[in-house]
Parts: C-alpha cells; structure tokens; sequence
C-alpha cells in the first residue's frame, strides 16, 4: 500500500464547509483569493493548487453545462483566460500552462454544478522527486501571497489590453 502525505489537505478536511457552492458565495469574491472581477466572471487563485499561481477563471452564474453560458459570458471568462494568462507570464515567467475543464463528477470534477477553467502555469522540470517518489507537490508561496502580486498585474494588464 502507497501513503501518499498531502499535510496541507488537513485545514480543508478539518474546516468547516459553508453551506452551497463556494463558488457563488459574495463573500468570496470579496475575499483574499479573488484576483480580478468582470461584468459576468472573476479570477480566482485555487485555495489547493497544483502548481504556485494556480488560478480559476468563473461565472458569476452557477451553472454547469457550457451550452449555458451566453455570448456575453463565454467572451468573458475566454478573455479572462488570455489576461490570466499574461499576468502569469509577467509575474512568475512559466514556460508552459495547462489550460482546461473538468466537467462532471466522471471528469474529475471536485466542484461539479459550478463550471471553471483552470489555468496552470508549468515550468520544465516542475515535477522533482518530491512529486515522483512521495507524491506530494511542494507549493513554495502562500496563495494570499501569490494573490497579492498578481492583483496589481491584473489591474496593470488589463486596462492596456481591454482599454
């Protein structure tokens, strides 16, 4: 048997869980992880990330399904995706991002009724032993700190990219 150590996992395991989808909650776009809010989605950094600068582009409307979303919405969180994008190049200088959705329970979706897009900046070499024989993922930066540098980028960024 394999025993994996993720000690970071415990605060979610133990903390209490908010009544909904914490995707939806005013609250949290108001809150520490929210990097950028538009008309019809926000930004947000993944409280559990896979990578530092692990960031969640959402609607503010809970749905699940794509075929939802209207124009107005899917322009949005793909410019979102873009923006998110420059700022993290800017910011931490990846060589490679994983961009994408899990869509459904089946798909590995921790948050099923909320859709989202991750965006995951990567470096070549990203996964080291710690990853490949303990199988733990070592984040060297606090999500609020990483917020913290982004916020002001994604403010910069996009007044010269959307005017």
């Amino acid at each position: 048997m394999e025993t994996i150590f993720a000690p970071w996992r415990m605060a979610y395991i133990r903390g209490e869980k908010a009544a909904g989808c914490f995707l939806c909650r005013d609250s949290l776009r108001e809150g520490e992880l929210v990097v950028c809010e538009g008309d019809s989605g926000f930004v947000m950094m993944n409280r559990y990330p896979y990578t530092g600068g692990h960031l969640m582009v959402v609607p503010y409307r809970h749905t699940c399904c794509l075929g939802d979303l209207t124009p107005v919405e899917r322009l949005e969180l793909f410019a979102f995706q873009d923006l998110s994008v420059r700022v993290l190049t800017a910011a931490m200088s990846p060589t490679g991002f994983n961009i994408g959705m899990n869509l459904g329970k089946a798909a590995g979706a921790g948050v099923d009724d909320h859709l989202h897009i991750h965006v995951v900046p990567r470096w070549v070499g990203d996964t080291n032993f710690i990853s490949v024989i303990g199988e733990v993922r070592v984040i060297p930066e606090d999500v609020a700190g990483t917020a913290d540098q982004l916020r002001p980028l994604f403010e910069k960024l996009r007044r010269e990219v959307c005017g």
